[in-house]
């Protein structure tokens, strides 16, 4: 285990200030710092909000993670940071720290995709992801469906929502339900009291003419908030419980089948689940049911592991140094479109490999200005 590498990872691309430690495919420390509850009065995430916690979390949130793996900061072998997708000035925090740690420590930076990231830290949880894998995404901001061959150079898109994703819908209806924000965890709760078969929701894009990866809910939506409009303008109570199970269970009926479909396809026996609405119960359920029918092997990682944080930017970044790949250049920007074909955002292949005057890691032209600084900062 001394052998595999020990890296931080920065997770800023909505509003959790993640940082985490691995070593290998170990996990070591998971700390969050979220602002959610700012965000709450407003219905959802407000991007200057988040950018300025994060700002106000980074530097506490990175030193409860390196007490809590019982490692110092210049023990580690590489810095990983989320350089996109997500909200740009979230990013921007989190890109900003993880090159001012990488440069101080000279340690290489590794900026890698949020996406690819959530596939990755399957590896904490179930050890090494088979080649290939098949993995869902489901979150507030997407839905997709990914081939993953190599999850450090190759990740392949076969479908994707082309509205609203899984949890944007989640969150709509909750709202439109006066359940608050975020709407994922309430609905689930409350259908697990409902009927899913009380109301008969669309399915979207699942006809034989669609497309057969990609995904809508938007009309799903709609035809919620219709429904319970016309129950409240009837002078009906609207059954909360109800319309709960039977929306949960339209999105992950979709969902499984779409899942399902894509594996038997491409010939894949394995089959991840991983982003925020992967905690949704009756989604993991499901889907081991659906995968159990199939003869697919089911991974999804423990709840707290799927919602965004630090942990699984560095299992991508571990997995980065250990096969060798390119550190990122030092003028590593946030790319909020960041797409998942690039699983990181590579530099010259062995920019970071020269050491400076001290032996001590990449040289860099004001070096010695900081010295001093960094010795006593990091010693």
């Amino acid at each position: 285990m001394a052998d595999e590498p020990l890296v931080l990872g920065i997770e800023t691309s909505c509003d959790e200030t993640g940082v985490g430690i691995v070593r290998g495919h170990t996990l070591l420390a998971d700390a969050v710092a979220s602002s959610v509850d700012e965000h709450a009065r407003f219905g959802g995430v407000v991007p200057e909000v988040a950018s300025r916690a994060h700002l106000e979390a980074m530097v506490p949130t990175i030193e409860r993670a390196l007490k809590e793996a019982g490692v110092v900061a210049k023990d580690l072998d590489g810095i990983a940071v989320t350089a996109g997708p997500g909200l740009a000035g979230a990013l921007l925090v989190g890109v900003s720290a993880a090159k001012a740690y990488a440069y101080a420590l000279g340690k290489p930076l590794y900026g890698v995709n949020h996406l690819a990231s959530h596939i990755c830290v399957d590896q904490l949880e179930h050890g090494p992801l088979p080649e290939p894998t098949m993995a869902l995404l489901v979150s507030g901001g997407h839905s997709s469906l990914l081939l993953t061959p190599d999850i450090t150079s190759d990740v392949r898109p076969l479908g994707a929502t082309i509205d609203d994703a899984a949890g944007e819908a989640f969150d709509k209806i909750a709202r439109v339900l006066n359940l608050g924000f975020p709407g994922g965890p309430v609905i689930d709760r409350l259908a697990k009291e409902g009927d899913p078969a009380a109301i008969a929701f669309p399915r979207g894009l699942t006809g034989p003419r669609d497309a057969a990866y990609d995904f809508s809910f938007s009309g799903l939506k709609t035809a919620v908030a219709r429904w319970i409009e016309a129950k409240r303008n009837a002078g009906e109570e609207v059954p909360v419980r109800d319309v709960a199970a039977s929306f949960q269970e339209a999105v992950v009926d979709v969902l499984t089948r779409k899942a399902i479909r894509a594996c038997k396809d491409e010939g894949v026996d394995h089959l991840m689940i991983g982003g925020g609405v992967a905690a949704n119960s009756r989604l993991r359920s499901l889907a081991e049911e659906r995968c159990a029918d199939a003869g697919i092997t089911l991974r999804v990682p423990r709840p707290k592991l799927c919602t965004d944080n630090g942990a699984m930017v560095a299992a991508l970044g571990a997995e980065m140094v250990a096969r060798g790949r390119a550190a990122s250049d030092w003028d590593l920007s946030a790319d909020s479109s960041l797409p998942v074909t690039e699983p990181h955002v590579p530099g010259v292949a062995g920019a970071h490999d020269h050491p400076d005057a001290h032996g001590r890691g990449p040289a860099h032209a004001h070096d010695d200005v900081h010295e001093l600084s960094k010795d006593n900062l990091y010693s």
